[in-house]
């Protein structure tokens, strides 16, 4: 009976709106499989729940079966060209072998997110607001375009990496909600990375770029800022920034039925309309929503009714407070409150979408791959190369296969592709997802991208034959001269010779060599 009757609410949304009779018979036929990611996408389905969307924005997938125009468009440094991305077919998923040629030998940043409802609501660089960004003019960073890897549906995509300082805006849009028009809206994030500050929102924002008072934004949080309100936990949450607060309930402050969440990949929802508004949110690799929170607006002055202003924001709040981190794939807002129902259905194609960070790899310096690097130095050859317990540096110690679990995690490595060079490496730690080693000072850290092109360099190494005649040497892409190198049990980008300790030219080839083998864990 509930099959029956989905049917028939598919089939009366497909004639009012004058879908095509190809996608009629895909949205009749299709179930929640990987199959059906091909055949329909998010935006299909809210438009058969009678809540089309009116902006659509993913670098990951098409959200819409019949879609095959750019997704997101990507300015590579070496010469200021950009080059469109698209699906790999229609309704497919990202082409992210055409990044990968179009970057190859250089770096790129994500200029734009397009819009693929047809309403013209693209992102772009956010420009300076009631904060200042940090890129030229005050305007916001842009996304580096291969720090955020995944694959789905096994082939391979990139999201978009927020670093604090970066962000995406829009504020001439067409079809947003505006004052107390009903809204929904859903993002695809990254659950391991975020921090406390404000705000990594994706949604309706002021068009000023400034604080125009309460109830003037709706949009989704994701982070761990308990400065206007709070779930269980010590998080992060999913919230609703809905300006001069970040609400997980009916008002400021605690609200112990919107949980913690520690999915690698989260669905998160805000939808409002006038005097009601909820939370949902999931494991948008499988399974089902909860509902963190569903009822009245906030009681304060301002919200009821709301003020929306219509601009669209992404990785910043409304006056472009920008010292926020996180990751989006993909991500939509509608016309109309969606019901559970819809929403439900949406959560089945996101799981269905096959959303994966596993390593592609293992013991090569292949992008993707997960590996261990050891010390070929006579001394030091049970040592790895590992992030430290106790701070932030790197270092080497022996690791075997009775090591503790914990010993072995930090010794083990994801290959990325090179933030400032994609010919060359990086290195992101695997059991501190969004941490990278670099080099500052000239000695080696694990730290999170900050955004700016300095850190890019610091973590980007070019692999060369091995200094000693033996393994792997990894040259520092900024400092040319200086390698990887370990030198009383700490790592260092160092030169054969030179005024630092570190420098010295006593076993230096062999300290600068690593034998690259597999992950302990």
């Amino acid at each position: 009976m509930i099959k029956r009757l989905w049917i028939r609410r598919v089939r009366r949304a497909i004639l009012a709106t004058g879908t095509t009779a190809v996608l009629a018979a895909g949205l009749l036929t299709a179930t929640a499989t990987t199959s059906q990611a091909a055949t329909e996408g998010p935006c299909d389905i809210y438009a058969a729940g009678g809540t089309p969307c009116v902006a659509a924005h993913s670098t990951t997938r098409a959200l819409y079966g019949a879609y095959g125009g750019p997704l997101y468009q990507v300015r590579r440094a070496s010469d200021g060209a950009t080059r469109d991305i698209g699906p790999l077919s229609t309704g497919g998923y990202a082409n992210a072998p055409a990044q990968d040629s179009f970057c190859a030998a250089t770096s790129c940043v994500i200029t734009v997110i397009y819009d693929q409802s047809g309403k013209g609501n693209s992102l772009t660089q956010a420009p300076k607001g009631g904060f200042p960004g940090p890129a030229a003019g005050g305007n916001d960073n842009l996304a580096n375009a291969f720090e955020a890897p995944v694959t789905v549906a096994g082939h391979r995509a990139y999201g978009v990496y927020i670093a604090p300082g970066t962000g995406y805006r829009n504020n001439h849009t067409n079809g947003i909600a505006t004052g107390d028009q009903p809204e929904g809206m859903y993002a695809v994030l990254d659950g391991t990375h975020a921090n406390g500050g404000c705000c990594f929102d994706y949604g309706n924002a002021e068009t000023s770029g400034t604080d125009t008072g309460n109830g003037h934004m709706e949009a989704i949080y994701f982070g761990t800022n308990t400065g206007w309100g709070r779930g269980s936990g010590n998080g992060p949450w999913v919230m609703a920034d809905l300006e001069n607060g970040l609400f997980s309930g009916a008002n400021r402050g605690l609200n112990p039925g919107d949980p913690t969440i520690n999915d690698r990949f989260v669905t998160a929802i805000v939808k409002g309309g006038p005097n009601q508004w909820a939370i949902r949110a999931g494991n948008a690799q499988s399974g089902g929503l909860f509902t963190g929170y569903s009822g009245p607006s906030p009681s304060d002055s301002g919200y009821r009714p709301m003020h929306k202003e219509g601009a669209i924001i992404l990785g910043i709040g409304g006056d472009n407070s920008n010292g926020s981190a996180g990751t989006f794939y993909e991500g939509v807002m509608t016309s109309g409150y969606p019901s559970d129902a819809t929403e439900n259905a949406v959560q089945a194609n996101i799981t269905a979408a096959g959303y994966s960070s596993a390593p592609t790899g293992s013991g090569s310096l292949t992008p993707g791959s997960s590996v261990s690097l050891q010390a070929t130095t006579a001394c030091c050859t049970a040592d790895y190369l590992r992030h430290n317990d106790t701070d932030t540096k790197a270092v080497i110690s022996a690791v075997d296969s009775s090591s503790p679990s914990t010993d072995k995690a930090r010794a083990n490595w994801i290959v990325r592709a090179g933030l400032a060079d994609t010919s060359c490496l990086s290195f992101e730690s695997a059991d501190r997802p969004g941490e990278f080693l670099r080099h500052y000072g000239f000695e080696l850290y694990l730290n999170t991208d900050d955004g700016g092109s300095n850190f890019a360099q610091d973590a980007t190494f070019c692999p060369t034959a091995g200094n000693s005649g033996q393994g792997t040497s990894f040259r520092s892409v900024n400092y040319p001269t200086k390698y990887l190198r370990h030198y009383d049990y700490t790592a260092y980008v160092a030169g054969n010779g030179g005024s630092n300790a570190w420098d010295s030219a006593s076993s230096w080839a062999a300290d600068t060599s690593w034998l690259v083998g597999r992950p302990w864990v």
